[in-house]
């Protein structure tokens, strides 16, 4: 099956996937998925807060934010013996790809030094190195390349016009211009956003638009359920329906059919049959390890036994990618 990569997604087109018959969308998700990946093979990605709390955002989902009480202790920068430990045993279970996440707006001067030296030491392990550090200029993103920094995560959280329902402390634009430092920069790009913060369908739409027409399609792109926690704003939020969010993975996959899609936060919260059909839809890639950032995550034995029971194979992209 033959599927152009394209940056011209209309909204018309897009409504026009979510409103196909589930059973249509998923058969046309899963002939794409296989036309670009083994539909068998599922990366491993390890995720480590090498610096908790105090963030100066008001992102109204995440419990490390300087605005909201959610009982998180601010924490320093990790040294670099702890950070090694962890990323050494993420690769002996099976992890690829090696996360950190500094809860920060921008990297403080102070600590880039820092970073750069745990991200060259992480580098020597073979595995893809990714970090998540807030906003970058040019002279950042091009250390962080040097330094051997191959994915820079900057998630544009949602659509736009929904935007300042969720943060109101940078600008759209700011993260779109992250984006282009850090590609310009010579990364790649891991981007996606948060599904359930009580957006609407169109919003859904508009945003799966926006990462679709970049000048390059985030090579990785995380799609996370919300988990409402205790203290921010959002901690109340009803859940997205399952089928909707079933839906949204395949119409990510189906509009950047070479992206590695991520089923990302709050796949603690789904049974297996959910994650199957997250799976079959075109999602290939999760997170491993009992905790992400500052929320649980699903347990290494579970997902030792779901994914046996599916016949899925950890592999490394390189190794999954078709064609």
């Amino acid at each position: 099956m033959s599927v152009d990569i394209r940056h011209d997604w209309t909204l018309e087109e897009v409504h026009q996937l979510f409103d196909l018959p589930f059973n249509d969308l998923l058969f046309q998700a899963q002939s794409v998925h296989r036309r670009y990946f083994d539909p068998n093979a599922l990366q491993l990605s390890t995720l480590l807060n090498i610096k908790t709390g105090g963030c100066s955002e008001n992102c109204g989902y995440c419990s490390q934010s300087a605005h909201f009480d959610t009982k998180l202790p601010r924490e320093a920068l990790l040294d670099l013996d702890t950070v090694m430990t962890a990323a050494e045993k993420a690769k002996a279970q099976g992890s690829s790809r090696f996360c950190m996440g500094a809860a920060w707006r921008n990297p403080p001067a102070k600590d880039f030094p820092k970073v750069l030296e745990i991200i060259t030491s992480v580098k020597t392990l073979g595995m893809e190195v990714c970090a998540t550090l807030g906003m970058l200029n040019t002279e950042q993103a091009e250390s962080l390349q040097q330094a051997g920094l191959d994915y820079y995560n900057h998630n544009l959280d949602t659509s736009e016009a929904y935007y300042d329902q969720v943060v109101t402390t940078r600008t759209y634009q700011s993260r779109l211009d992250t984006l282009d430092v850090a590609r310009d920069a010579g990364m790649q790009v891991c981007c996606g956003g948060i599904v359930g913060m009580g957006e609407s369908d169109e919003d859904r739409e508009a945003f799966l638009q926006q990462l679709a027409n970049l000048p390059e399609h985030p090579q990785s792109v995380p799609i996370n359920q919300l988990v409402a926690i205790e203290g921010t704003p959002m901690e109340n939020q009803k859940p997205l329906d399952n089928l909707d969010f079933v839906a949204t993975i395949a119409v990510a996959r189906i509009m950047m059919p070479a992206s590695v899609v991520r089923l990302s936060a709050g796949r603690h919260l789904m049974d297996d049959s959910l994650q199957a059909l997250c799976f079959f839809a075109g999602a290939n890639s999760v997170f491993s390890g009992d905790q992400l950032l500052t929320t649980e995550n699903a347990s290494q034995m579970a997902d030792q036994q779901l994914f046996q029971r599916l016949g899925l194979q950890p592999a490394s992209p390189s190794d999954m990618a078709r064609g």
